[in-house]
């Protein structure tokens, strides 16, 4: 089974192809571009180089989230797309999880931090058993201080890894009693190599949705929900002032959150 995996749900953007346990490519970049501009000609840049086309895709596996607001809608759009286009179906990848994967069958639990903004982490708790990923405890988004609360109960040494390890990494030596260390600069962000080989897995489970049917998982409430709830005003008014906005106003004001 040949797989176009697609994660877009941080800084990072990433495209893959793997063709049952063989990652044929994947192309990743970290830098001061938007997923908008970069996501379609990467795959298209990688089908080439593979002298593949679209057609020998059997399955889309996409990051779902949580993770960037944009960034998810983003390679949302492009999965849905390209499986309604080739009518193929898709594989949802929660984002932290495939992240652990990342650092597959590490001793020890497996901590990914995605930076969520306002001292608060998308994370996960796993382990690796029998060569499979375990989930300890799945993705949510809590507090640094939560977390490292969480990892102390746990008591076992832990790898940490995102984005948000660099940006909370001094509170977390304050905060944790157990041993940690984080993971090497080519294994700590996103990589949809990592996608394709846990959508591979969930494949073969049968784990699959009808292209249209895809939603992200965003776990957090977008900014600019939460402050309209927190002024008071009114869902109706919230409403007919969205059908005022003209297309080239979406997306001006959207947060990494």
């Amino acid at each position: 089974m040949r797989i176009l995996a697609i994660d877009s749900s941080g800084l990072v953007a990433s495209a893959a192809v793997m063709d049952d346990d063989t990652l044929l490519g994947e192309y990743t970049i970290n830098f001061k571009k938007t997923h908008s501009q970069t996501l379609l000609p990467m795959i298209d840049s990688l089908m080439n180089m593979l002298g593949i086309g679209p057609e020998t895709i059997d399955a889309i596996a996409v990051s779902k989230g949580p993770g960037s607001f944009t960034g998810l809608r983003i390679g949302s759009a492009t999965a849905k797309g390209i499986g309604l286009a080739l009518n193929k179906p898709l594989v949802e990848v929660p984002t932290v999880d495939a992240l652990a994967c990342n650092l597959y069958d590490t001793k020890g639990l497996v901590v990914p931090m995605m930076d969520a903004r306002r001292s608060q982490v998308y994370t996960g708790i796993y382990c690796f058993e029998e060569h499979r990923l375990q989930v300890v405890r799945q993705q949510m988004a809590v507090s640094v201080d939560t977390l490292a609360d969480l990892l102390n109960e746990e008591g076992k040494p832990v790898i940490l890894l995102g984005d948000g390890v660099p940006v909370y990494l001094e509170q977390m030596k304050q905060l944790l009693r157990v041993d940690f260390s984080t993971a090497p600069a080519h294994l700590n962000r996103q990589r949809a190599g990592a996608v394709a080989w846990l959508g591979r897995q969930y494949l073969a489970e049968g784990k699959t949705v009808p292209s249209y049917a895809h939603r992200p998982e965003y776990l957090r409430k977008p900014q600019a929900e939460r402050e309209k709830e927190a002024s008071g005003i009114a869902v109706d008014q919230i409403e007919k002032s969205s059908d005022r906005l003209q297309p080239s106003d979406y997306g001006k004001n959207d947060s990494y959150e």
